[in-house]
């Protein structure tokens, strides 16, 4: 018992040292801004949010944190107090309410194994969405959640956060534009659409330069196959590109696609004619390649953990996918499958894109995936069984080997 009253006491202490000094440097008090702040330093751990971006937001919250102040009379008493009666208390609990008889080894049993912790990403995630409960005006803090929802293919959670940043700053072109991507990617077929469109359009009629939104728009013309207007927006949105890059060069060929469309003559899939090369003269080497003859093909083995079986529905749909490891979340080739087929072999290839003018030889690298949907839909959805591999080579030639073992949230 001696021993029990010596580490409880060392136990008190220490807790002591952890609650006396922040109120010996009292403050006045937490504010939205400072929760703000807090929310944001946790985001940048995590790895939500890029160093630009936390160091843009962070300067412009760097007067949140307010002075330290004196304590007063009263709070000397109140930590005087605290100090005095804290392990007093603490020891009179134990006494009427604790269970001494544990100390003895004959009584100690083996105690059950811990969870293991949360990632941090999902720790991030959660402590967000619990402060937006509590704070639900903040529209940044729902647009920065949304962005980890869609980071971790939760994309009706983000499409709902991303509605709320939407409805708290509606004339804010960003969020209007993540809210009508994320829309986008629920509609059926990803069109963008009805309220997707309006929104777009919305942010044009505000800043006719807005790059992203003569970008979608642009697709959504091309979708309903008004491709004269696809090329107009297109046309609009080059000058503001830095020449010879990649964007530069995936803008012009959209144009290309869209002209050759418009004109009746097949897109410029094949070798390139000297219109078609005067039409997009800075393409990249890997479209070069592509249409040489090379265009990426990957070949995916996905199996099931055995770990999952038992949760496997064989009427589920399996979706096989690849999407740009950097660049927009709409896989750029999908198989759609049943879950009773597997394991199985496929081959990813630029017939399969869900957008014309998104194909695998525009991007350098892609991540890809698997994933069993029980509601049928292409967006993860919680419980859907997925596998996510790391950034891979696009013209990757060897296997993709997958093991379906993870459970969406």
């Amino acid at each position: 018992m001696l021993t029990f009253i010596v580490c409880a006491a060392l136990m008190i202490a220490a807790a002591l040292a952890f609650v006396l000094p922040p109120l010996l440097r009292q403050t006045s008090g937490a504010t939205p801004e400072t929760a703000r702040l807090a929310a944001l330093e946790q985001a940048h751990a995590a790895g939500v949010i890029d160093a630009d971006e936390y160091a843009t937001k962070r300067a412009a919250l760097g007067a949140a944190a307010p002075a330290a102040t004196r304590p007063t009379r009263a709070t000397s008493v109140a930590i005087l107090l605290l100090a005095l009666l804290l392990p007093a208390t603490a020891l009179l609990l134990y006494r009427l309410v604790g269970t001494p008889q544990a100390l003895d080894p004959a009584n100690l049993v083996a105690a059950p194994a811990t969870p293991a912790g949360v990632p941090e990403m999902e720790q991030a995630i959660a402590m967000l969405a619990a402060r937006l409960q509590q704070q639900p005006g903040d529209a940044e803090g729902w647009a920065l959640l949304g962005r980890a929802y869609q980071a971790t293919q939760r994309g009706d959670k983000a499409l709902a956060a991303f509605k709320r940043a939407h409805e708290q700053a509606p004339d804010t072109a960003g969020y209007a534009i993540e809210y009508a991507q994320a829309l986008a990617l629920a509609a059926p077929g990803h069109r963008i659409d009805g309220e997707a469109r309006r929104l777009l359009e919305g942010v044009l009629q505000a800043d006719p330069a807005n790059q992203r939104a003569l970008w979608l728009l642009g697709i959504s013309d091309y979708q309903a196959q008004h491709y004269g207007a696809a090329i107009a927006r297109w046309r609009t949105l080059l000058p503001q590109l830095e020449a010879g890059s990649e964007v530069h060069a995936s803008v012009q060929r959209q144009i290309a696609e869209a002209e050759a469309l418009r004109d009746g003559k097949a897109p410029p899939d094949a070798p390139r004619t000297a219109a078609a090369s005067a039409a997009a003269p800075a393409e990249s080497a890997a479209t070069d390649t592509a249409a040489a003859g090379t265009a990426p093909k990957l070949t995916v083995e996905v199996a099931l953990d055995p770990k999952l079986q038992g949760q496997l529905d064989p009427d589920a749909t399996l979706f096989v996918f690849a999407r740009a490891a950097s660049g927009p979340p709409m896989p750029l080739a999908i198989q759609r499958l049943k879950a009773a087929q597997l394991p199985l072999t496929v081959t990813l290839d630029e017939s399969m894109g869900m957008l014309p003018t998104m194909k695998l030889s525009m991007f350098p690298q892609v991540v890809v995936g698997a994933r069993v949907s029980k509601s049928g839909n292409a967006i993860a959805q919680s419980g859907d069984l997925q596998v996510l591999s790391a950034p891979l080579d696009v013209h990757a030639t060897q296997p993709i080997v997958l093991r379906i073992d993870q459970i969406v949230p």
